[in-house]
């Protein structure tokens, strides 16, 4: 009942495979070997697996898995990156943050938790799966990036236009962010809120201090437009989002004097909205506040991700009974946190979200609870059988 293995890595072992991706420091954008890793175990279950490098102008180049059991519907997904953010100074860590180590009943290292974990549970999964149980009718899949924690331009996005270029679909999915807030089983994400940048520059005249009648003095307009996006709430939320925030995250003048009335002020602020607004509709709430003010403004936007949501039913309802049946905790449904390559796959079959605790997710020895990855592992074994059918018994 072991499994497959290479070089002596357990497919049905989620904290060697878990390991093993740890200790490849696939920091943003490099691999660092860690689809390899996955190569290595997912080719020997019967997986075909496609290494995909996209590279837009300007940016770095980005490697990326698709690999797929099966050749018939449905195709069940799971999606997920092996990239991770920086460690910052590592001597702030206790241990190595690539090392893969061990301590007090969990294993530590940058990803452990977002979210090389979760991968390798899903993997222990599907290999446990075919080890005691055999194969099903239906196709199961990985979709992994080495771009999400980056621009994620060369990723997700980029892997699902290549899949419809072959005329491969995908039937659901399962995305292995970090989701829970304390404990495992907490919550399910069925949906994201999207996310907008805007950038206001104010342009005026320059001028002396002394003189400002000479002078346009950019900066009360500037505080003026803040003052007017900033004193109401954008909504009061819907039924399934929370209300819609903004919050400004810089103002700038860059005038070193305290004599000189500056040319312009600028200021960037960032939008979280709900399923009540648009981009467009974003930017026309914007401007409607900006305009009355008066003078010469410019308004950038930058859209990061629109709001999705998966409504409750049969995935959602399969993943949380698989959840309930494991823990014991019935999760909530939820839209809360910020985005993920959710909201490139929503356009391509229903997502949802399922993953470890996130309490130490991009933080300074990052960790996960071995029993966390054992239950998520039964957990996914779980969410596959509901996906693609009972699986037929080895002869």
């Amino acid at each position: 009942m072991g499994g497959a293995s290479t070089g002596g890595l357990a497919a049905t072992d989620p904290v060697a495979i878990a390991r093993a991706l740890i200790r490849c420091p696939s920091v943003t954008p490099a691999d660092a070997g860690a689809l390899g890793v996955l190569e290595s175990v997912l080719a020997p279950l019967g997986f075909t697996c496609h290494r995909l490098r996209f590279e837009e102008p300007g940016t770095a180049p980005v490697e990326n898995l698709y690999a797929r059991l099966g050749d018939r519907g449905p195709n069940f997904c799971f999606a997920g990156h092996t990239d991770v953010v920086p460690v910052g100074d590592p001597r702030g860590w206790t241990v190595d943050p690539f090392g893969g180590e061990i301590h007090n009943g969990h294993l530590f290292g940058r990803g452990a938790v977002d979210m090389k974990g979760a991968i390798a549970a899903f993997v222990a999964a599907v290999a446990r799966r075919i080890a005691e149980k055999g194969t099903s009718d239906g196709s199961i899949s990985l979709l992994i990036t080495g771009d999400e924690e980056g621009p994620s331009v060369n990723g997700t996005c980029k892997v699902l236009d290549w899949l419809t270029a072959r005329g491969e679909t995908l039937d659901a999915c399962v995305v292995g962010e970090p989701t829970n807030p304390k404990a495992l089983g907490d919550m399910i994400k069925i949906g994201r809120r999207g996310s907008l940048n805007g950038r206001l520059t104010v342009r005026g005249v320059q001028g002396h201090a002394a003189y400002p009648h000479l002078a346009d003095n950019p900066l009360p307009k500037l505080v003026r437009m803040l003052a007017a996006i900033t004193a109401e709430p954008l909504d009061e939320g819907t039924a399934h989002f929370q209300p819609s925030t903004l919050a400004l995250t810089t103002i700038d003048v860059g005038n070193p004097a305290t004599n000189v009335i500056p040319a312009e002020g600028k200021a960037v602020f960032n939008i979280r909205f709900n399923d009540a607004h648009t981009p467009a509709s974003i930017e026309s709430w914007l401007r409607a506040r900006f305009d009355p003010v008066g003078g010469d403004y410019e308004l950038a936007v930058d859209v990061r991700g629109v709001s999705f949501l998966t409504p409750p039913g049969a995935l959602t309802e399969s993943v949380a009974a698989a959840v309930e049946r494991v823990t014991g905790r019935r999760p909530e449904f939820s839209t809360t946190g910020g985005t993920s390559d959710a909201r490139f796959i929503k356009d391509h079959c229903p997502v949802v979200e399922f993953g470890l605790v996130g309490q130490t997710m991009h933080k300074v020895d990052e960790r996960v609870a071995l029993d966390d990855l054992a239950r998520l592992t039964d957990i996914y074994g779980a969410i596959l059988d509901a996906q693609i059918g009972a699986p037929r018994t080895v002869a």
